[in-house]
């Protein structure tokens, strides 16, 4: 059944919705690993990107995203601003990735995640070089040692990340199938 022009598809935004929550949520539960803390957010932007595609998905990451940041980690507009934009795109890129994708198997959903999940880790690390450079006006060697601090915990969260979204998503994915929610929301 096609849609009006204009009209709002209630699943869809839902779904959307629900995911951004969830996103949210999940970003309060944070578990120390190695020196780090590891959460399974990003994890939920890239399922995000993977079921509801590059834009929509893309959206309710960087909502879910921002809005913790904005309620719960004390963050600048700048600095939600910045949180919708990397998390956007890293759902993007991993829902881009999967979309274009000719052969829809477990190889492509690992490789979008993978892509998705570095090109926030890239995007973070460059907020923190123009922040520590430009807007604190660090030494370059501070700077340097900030982004080291920095790299490792998104490099220990990307892993997190990769290792558990196909996983999860492989889980949901059936069950989205079989009660037609799927083809609702794309």
């Amino acid at each position: 059944m096609a849609e009006k022009k204009g009209t709002v598809n209630p699943y869809r935004l839902t779904s959307l919705a629900i995911m951004a929550a969830i996103i949210y949520v999940v970003t309060l539960f944070r578990f120390p690993f190695l020196g780090s803390k590891v959460h399974l957010a990003n994890s939920m932007c890239l399922i995000s990107g993977l079921l509801f595609g590059p834009v929509a998905g893309g959206a309710a990451a960087g909502l879910g995203s921002a809005l913790y940041d904005a309620f719960c980690g004390g963050y600048d507009l700048i600095n939600v601003l910045i949180t919708f934009l990397s998390k956007f795109v890293m759902a993007y890129v991993c829902g881009m990735i999967l979309e274009k994708g000719k052969k829809k198997n477990v190889l492509l959903v690992v490789a979008a995640c993978i892509i998705g999940a570095l090109s926030y880790v890239v995007l973070y690390m460059l907020k923190t070089f123009v922040y520590q450079a430009f807007v604190y006006a660090y030494p370059m060697e501070t700077v340097g040692a900030a982004m080291l601090s920095k790299l490792i915990p998104s490099l220990i969260n990307a892993l997190a990340a990769v290792l558990t979204a196909p996983v999860f998503y492989h889980a949901v994915l059936p069950a989205m199938r079989h009660t037609g929610i799927l083809e609702k929301v794309r």
